[in-house]
């Protein structure tokens, strides 16, 4: 397993990133087990969960299977645990967002959930406009300080949030943002524009989610139809062609489109590592074997026309 820094700190992760969305609504508890077991001893300690992920009516429910993993299995300090905050966790108006008050409740409730004393990456699930920076960085400077916490993230944030994040946290004199979770994939590319540029300013490690775009990207399934699922931005009905090539492509390389896709990831400037979401240990063991894919210049040529980016960061992708 390939391993990098998480960022610009001194912590190692490895480059596949377990994400663990099913787990609960769609993976049984057993199975999520065995599936983190199996991550864990293949290499993969980068484990991602967050407080709402368990379904509309048990939010919470996949951090509950995670800290019940950890409690059984005694390996807490070979994984680094990330964790998210700002979804709606209950019905009063405090119990979302990132106000100081929700950062303080909501952290406490993650670390019962988990049964751990310490998140190692603390993300920011989305962008609070009606919170302040200011508010924002005291809240996660004292969890750091209590030890709760290690390090703070985002997830779906744009580059100039990125900016304004990190410039804040500099004149605080303190450590600031160190990874963006952004949804990437070959069908979904605006990042390139203005995140993946910032991100790469600051020092932080980029960690795409939906890398096969909702499972368009997996290739067709056994009875020849392609997949569809809660990812809608990309109507596979509309894109008829282009996913024509892209199976076309993997097929004249022997290559199986869901480990390409995450290939393609993996080879991209400033990607830290993908969020796998297995449901089931075929999934995870396919997911792996992604990280033995060598896309040569020639074939990362080809993507692209396949699949256009934006041309380039901002403003040259879009000015003269």
């Amino acid at each position: 397993m390939q391993q990098a820094q998480l960022g610009r700190t001194g912590a190692t992760v490895s480059r596949l990133v377990l994400g663990t969305m099913n787990f609960g609504p769609h993976t049984a508890e057993e199975d999520a087990f065995a599936i983190m077991d199996r991550a864990l001893d293949q290499g993969v300690t980068f484990f991602d969960t967050a407080n709402v992920y368990g379904g509309k009516d048990r939010k919470g429910w996949t951090e509950e299977i995670v800290g019940r993993w950890l409690a059984s299995r005694g390996r807490r300090e070979e994984i680094v645990l990330a964790t998210k905050v700002f979804g709606e966790m209950g019905p009063g108006a405090n119990d979302r967002g990132l106000s100081a008050l929700n950062i303080r409740r909501a952290v406490d409730a993650s670390l019962r959930r988990l049964q751990t004393d310490h998140i190692d990456l603390y993300q920011m699930h989305h962008v609070d406009r009606s919170a302040p920076w200011e508010e924002i960085w005291q809240a996660m400077d004292l969890l750091i300080a209590q030890g709760k916490i290690s390090y703070v993230g985002s997830s779906n944030f744009a580059g100039w949030h990125l900016a304004q994040a990190n410039e804040i946290a500099r004149a605080r004199h303190t450590l600031g943002l160190v990874s963006e979770q952004s949804l990437y994939n070959l069908l979904s590319r605006d990042i390139e524009l203005e995140v993946l540029p910032a991100a790469e300013h600051y020092g932080m490690g980029v960690i795409p989610w939906s890398p096969l775009s909702g499972g368009k990207l997996g290739g067709r399934r056994e009875d020849g139809v392609r997949r569809r699922n809660a990812d809608r931005r990309h109507d596979p009905a509309d894109l008829t062609d282009q996913l024509d090539r892209w199976e076309s492509f993997c097929a004249e390389r022997d290559l199986a489109p869901g480990q390409a896709a995450l290939a393609w990831l993996l080879h991209r400037p400033g990607v830290l590592g993908p969020i796998i979401g297995p449901r089931t240990m075929e999934q995870l063991d396919s997911a792996i074997a992604a990280m033995d894919i060598e896309l040569t210049e020639d074939d990362l040529a080809a993507l692209d026309e396949i699949f256009p980016g934006p041309g380039g960061p901002a403003p040259e992708a879009y000015a003269w």
